[in-house]
């Protein structure tokens, strides 16, 4: 019997970076479907809507079908549940995330014992990307374009060069 395999990967993602780009990705090549959940953030300011950082995450992931973006509120293990999906996709850049990681993944164990989490180690070459970085050399004006897809790109430098 075939069982389809889904896996969530949530984040603020303002703005998804290559470093997101590229676990999801490698995602997509071992589940059958990949959601990317895209938090609401109301704990944080963020410089993109929900609604625009849903669209760059379809955007930038248009070449990927079994992946989508949707919005989510609340415990991952609600939305998890909720997409059916068995495993939750984690990314790591560094010890720091592992920890941090770690003490999330065994909460939500608590929380969802049928639910698993997969760690993917970022790829050399995106490690160092961050959001928060991002956000900050583009405000600064410096070059982000290795930094974020073509779209997001295109989307960040207009959200930056128009004034608050």
């Amino acid at each position: 019997m075939s069982r389809s395999v889904t896996a969530v990967y949530s984040g603020t993602f303002d703005p998804l970076t290559l470093g997101h780009e590229d676990v999801v990705r490698r995602a997509a090549k071992m589940f059958d479907r990949v959601v990317i959940a895209v938090a609401m953030a109301h704990h944080k300011k963020t410089l993109f809507t929900l609604d625009e950082r849903l669209v760059h995450a379809q955007a930038a992931m248009a070449d990927c079908p079994n992946v989508l973006a949707l919005p989510f509120d609340g415990l991952i293990v609600n939305f998890v549940r909720e997409q059916q999906a068995q495993v939750i996709v984690r990314g790591l850049r560094s010890v720091t995330d592992y920890d941090y990681e770690t003490q999330m993944s065994g909460m939500n164990r608590h929380l969802a014992p049928e639910v698993d989490t997969v760690f993917l180690h970022t790829s050399a070459g995106v490690q160092h990307i961050s959001s928060t970085l991002v956000r900050e050399i583009a405000k600064l004006g410096g070059d982000v374009s290795g930094l974020v897809s073509a779209p997001v790109l295109k989307a960040l430098l207009a959200k930056v060069a128009t004034p608050n």
